[in-house]
């Protein structure tokens, strides 16, 4: 389940301003095919402060990736990814990609095995 702005002490118009860079943020990475690192992520977000691992960033990715997907646009964080290692998105994008996809079989299965696809895919509605 995914919390808001009010289950961190946030208020809600500094949570969705930095919804708002957030989301500014990425859609460009989007646009240029791209992917952004968390900790590339947070230095654009000036409304709340966040660290690259905080949870309540994770929160925020999911509800834009959620409002992003149920406006036919897909979710929206799949370009936000690790920094080193396997430069992917993190566990809570698959998770909320399950969550999201759980009656659509094919869908799971692609979120799953096939991460790079799906952000090529996710990308070509921005």
């Amino acid at each position: 389940m995914l919390r808001s702005a009010t289950d961190f002490g946030i208020s809600v118009q500094d949570w969705n301003a930095a919804k708002e860079e957030a989301k500014a943020a990425m859609i460009e990475r989007a646009k240029l095919r791209g992917s952004i690192p968390y900790s590339d992520l947070v230095a654009k977000i000036n409304a709340v402060r966040f660290q690259a691992h905080d949870t309540r960033l994770f929160h925020m990715l999911g509800e834009i990736s959620v409002e992003q997907e149920k406006a036919g646009r897909g979710m929206l964080s799949v370009v936000v990814v690790h920094k080193g290692g396997d430069m992917q998105p993190g566990p809570g994008f698959f998770l909320l990609g399950q969550h999201r996809l759980r009656d659509e079989r094919k869908g799971i299965v692609r979120c799953i095995f096939e991460p790079r696809e799906m952000r090529i895919h996710e990308r070509t509605n921005y």
